[in-house]
């Protein structure tokens, strides 16, 4: 069985929608199906990362066109680099090559009219999204988003699609799920030991330093220490590590790493953005002080804080300090037991094998 994904990873984009592909690719492989990635050369892609895991890909040239029309224009059109015309003719070149079994699609820029053209060259197609703002031509749709509902989606999609919704299919890598137990049992005492941040694979905003240098004025304990995880691709890996060079914690900057989990399972609080790694930091329980870098991240940060899983930093608090990150506030060890307690019931890590299962079903069942 053959399954292609048609996604992008820039410095606008981020690397999420890439990142979570390759984790449903991986899953994928370990049933036997054969996968491929289509993605756009735009500053900052993952194209040799998607050859380190060990996939083939296809590239697109960045056009940086508009949509066809005013008319029908997507909010994230410019995230394309061509129109979704263009873009449909070199997709189904290749796809007519490949004839693929599914075809997965996660690009906030593509909707209904490049997905119809795509349905002659391939048997099924799987949307992967998290907006709800745009029509889509797809056998199955998936919104991973902590209490996303069926009628989000029910304008948008086919009556015959199945719709999964919610972090019971978020899409995590196993070693999530392997790391939970102790993740979770070493959170009893809400100690506040080891920080960590890390707001994505790019911080195209660079708040990363922002955040060390407002840790300065914060009541953060003496003995604590700081990782900080960056991508690979993110472009303010210098700045950073001058920042962290003059913290009065011992602070360490880690790129590219290959074990977030277990560094998240060792860390006591995060600091990180409201996006796909919410799911990763709720299945090992941890504690986190969100921070909103897109419109499209309001929901889950709301959604969150809203079950005390997390609790929101407005982003003008550029001193953290007034957060208070030590225990004689917000955030004493009562509230940190508390907020891995609501954290750790939002996602069990398996989400990825409840998807596999969905295109079992939905597919031709060759696996």
């Amino acid at each position: 069985m053959k399954a292609v994904f048609r996604c992008d990873a820039s410095i606008q984009i981020g690397t999420g929608h890439v990142m979570r592909c390759l984790t449903l690719a991986d899953a994928l492989r370990s049933e036997g199906v054969e996968s491929y990635f289509i993605c756009r050369e735009h500053v900052g892609h993952l194209l040799e990362l998607i050859a380190q895991r060990g996939y083939q890909s296809y590239s697109l040239p960045y056009t940086d066109q508009a949509q066809e029309s005013d008319e029908d224009v997507l909010e994230h059109a410019s995230w394309l680099g061509a129109t979704q015309k263009e873009d449909a003719k070199r997709c189904g070149e290749i796809l007519q090559t490949l004839q693929p079994d599914w075809l997965i699609v996660d690009h906030y820029a593509l909707d209904i009219s490049w997905e119809s053209a795509m349905r002659s060259y391939c048997q099924k197609i799987m949307v992967i999204d998290d907006l709800a703002d745009r029509y889509h031509d797809c056998d199955i749709l998936l919104d991973q988003t902590y209490g996303c509902d069926r009628d989000n989606y029910a304008i948008w999609v086919p009556e015959n699609c199945l719709v999964l919704c919610g972090t019971n299919y978020a899409l995590l890598r196993p070693e999530f799920a392997q790391w939970r137990e102790y993740s979770l049992d070493r959170r009893k005492t809400g100690c506040l030991d080891y920080l960590l941040i890390n707001l994505g694979g790019v911080d195209k905003d660079n708040m990363t330093t922002e955040i060390l240098k407002g840790l300065q004025e914060s009541t953060l304990p003496e003995h604590c220490k700081i990782t900080v995880i960056m991508g690979s691709t993110a472009p303010w890996i210098k700045s950073v590590k001058d920042q962290a060079s003059l913290m009065r914690w011992q602070t360490e900057i880690k790129t590219g790493v290959s074990n977030i989990a277990e560094i998240m399972s060792n860390s006591d609080l995060a600091i990180g953005a409201a996006g796909s790694t919410s799911w990763e930091r709720c299945c090992l329980g941890l504690p986190t002080i969100m921070l909103v870098l897109a419109e499209n991240q309001k929901t889950i940060a709301n959604s969150l804080e809203i079950v005390s899983a997390a609790s929101v930093l407005p982003l003008n608090y550029i001193k953290i300090g007034k957060f208070s990150l030590g225990f004689d506030k917000e955030l004493d060890s009562l509230s940190l037991v508390t907020m891995s307690l609501s954290a750790r019931s939002i996602c069990d890590g398996l989400g990825v094998y409840r998807v596999i299962e969905a295109l079992k079903q939905r597919g031709s069942n060759e696996y």
